[in-house]
């Protein structure tokens, strides 16, 4: 840690420096060693990160200068002090070439050492707040580029899956009904046993259009060049048209499909499209995970500047585990697999791209076996009376 910039190694073969230099740093708060020979040094400078080095020049065994070597080699922001009775010109010139900070004349008392200490601590503490700045920097580009790859990357799916989409629709479409010609007798009759098979590709045609259909509607709610339209809308009328919609799949499966408009209109700032693809995407599978004789019950409540939107079934829930999952693409809960529904898992993740793209979020609330409430939060209401 940079706080902890504090470690002071002194090289000196006379015992008064060390012993004096110990004697002013320990008080204030400096972890100070000592070596009395180059040896000894080297081998502590080997072991042991120093912040500050101080080093007399002249030692019973080599010259204190040649120190600066593998010290800075260790770590080059390691700040190192001559100690010297013989400082010339030339010495002092050698010294900073080989990556001395500053020089330390004998005799110097305690002030002196302090003050130098003090100093090449905090430029030490400096150098590795600049390094700590640098590497943050460099982070913080390398994590750009990886947002830029990725929105890259998301957009060349994105693409992909419009693309892929729309070439599948046409003979998807032809397809279907060539296929529904011949079921409806209109080619010529069919036995039992060709109707029964002819049937079940009439089924799987049907799940893959939903799936292309569903990677269309991902597409678009994540193309930032397909704007929604934000316009004054009456959420009541919008509320009953989508109702309206869904009512006969919910009266098919034998689900009760609830809506009980309030008298007066609620004007809101919203995009009708946008609006009409999260809750037919939210009744929607309401119904197809709610058992016969259930329920789906929508209601809208105002708030001061906000309005509610709640779905509520008393279908299969979500198992605890899977909340956390909801929204991701293609994520279906493991008990909604194993109902043999179809069920491609895009309907939550197109709710949530196209929620957000109007300033909105999705809460959710779920007990396994016993149903779920989707609460679809707006922003911006408007009164019903004098809006422009």
């Amino acid at each position: 840690m940079i706080d902890d910039v504090r470690s002071v190694l002194v090289v000196d073969d006379e015992p008064g420096i060390r012993q004096g230099c110990r004697k002013v740093l320990e008080p204030l708060g400096y972890q100070v060693e000592s070596a009395e020979t180059i040896k000894a040094a080297l081998t502590q400078i080997e072991q042991t990160d120093f912040d500050l080095v101080l080093i007399d020049v002249m030692m019973p065994d080599g010259r204190g200068i040649d120190l600066l070597e593998p010290i800075l080699a260790r770590d080059a922001d390691t700040v190192c002090v001559i100690i010297t009775g013989y400082a010339t010109v030339e010495l002092a010139v050698q010294a900073i070439k080989q990556g001395a900070y500053d020089f330390l004349a004998k005799p110097f008392d305690a002030d002196v050492l302090e003050l130098t200490v003090r100093q090449g601590i905090e430029r030490r503490r400096l150098a590795l707040e600049a390094k700590r700045a640098r590497a943050l920097e460099t982070q913080l580009d390398d994590l750009q580029h990886e947002k830029a790859e990725l929105a890259r990357l998301d957009k060349f799916k994105t693409n992909f899956m419009w693309m892929m989409a729309h070439e599948l629709r046409s003979p998807l479409g032809a397809s279907q009904s060539l296929l529904r010609t011949i079921l409806k007798g209109m080619a010529g009759a069919l036995s039992e046993d060709q109707h029964e098979l002819l049937s079940r590709v009439e089924l799987r045609l049907s799940g893959l259009q939903t799936l292309v259909n569903d990677l269309l509607g991902l597409a678009a709610s994540k193309n930032p060049e397909l704007e929604l339209q934000i316009e004054q809308l009456n959420l009541v009328a919008l509320l009953m048209d989508v109702t309206q919609e869904l009512a006969p799949k919910a009266e098919e499966k034998g689900v009760h499909l609830r809506y009980k408009p309030q008298s007066t209109p609620l004007f809101i700032h919203s995009s009708s499209d946008g609006l009409k693809t999260i809750l037919s995407n939210l009744l929607d599978n309401a119904i197809k995970y709610t058992p016969e004789g259930g329920s789906v019950t929508l209601n809208v409540y105002a708030q001061d500047n906000d309005v509610e939107i709640q779905v509520t079934d008393t279908g299969i829930g979500i198992p605890v585990e899977g909340l956390e999952h909801l929204g991701e693409e293609f994520f279906r809960a493991p008990n909604a697999r194993h109902t043999g529904l179809p069920g491609t898992g895009l309907g939550l993740s197109i709710v949530k791209q196209v929620l957000d793209r109007l300033g909105g979020h999705l809460e959710v609330r779920s007990v396994q076996d016993q149903g779920t409430t989707f609460t679809v939060c707006l922003p911006k209401l408007k009164e019903a009376v004098g809006v422009d």
